[in-house]
């Protein structure tokens, strides 16, 4: 009878080395994309928050404007300034 060899082939080593890599490289790669994914959803949540507090800000500003543009201010600036009011000179601008 002939002995049996006992121990890996090259094959077999070279087999079980490429299985080994695939899996070390496929964690690395799971690591470094979520890694790259929260990066991206960080800087995602600070634009909304940028986004939000501007549209903030223009909803205040929209709001002064309507208080300073609002026709009984007007008409007591007006009068302040001693000034006649003439319904010929309004316009009417709408969106």
């Amino acid at each position: 009878m002939k002995k049996k060899k006992k121990g890996l082939t090259k094959g077999e080593k070279l087999l079980y080395f490429s299985g080994v890599m695939c899996f070390t490289l496929a964690i690395v790669i799971k690591i470094f994309f979520g890694a790259s994914i929260g990066n991206y959803k960080m800087s995602n949540e600070k634009i909304k928050y940028n986004i939000q507090t501007e549209e903030k800000t223009v909803e205040s500003l929209t709001m002064q404007v309507n208080e300073l543009t609002a026709f009984d201010n007007i008409s007591k600036i007006v009068k302040e300034l001693g000034l006649a009011y003439n319904n010929d000179n309004i316009v009417v601008i709408t969106d």
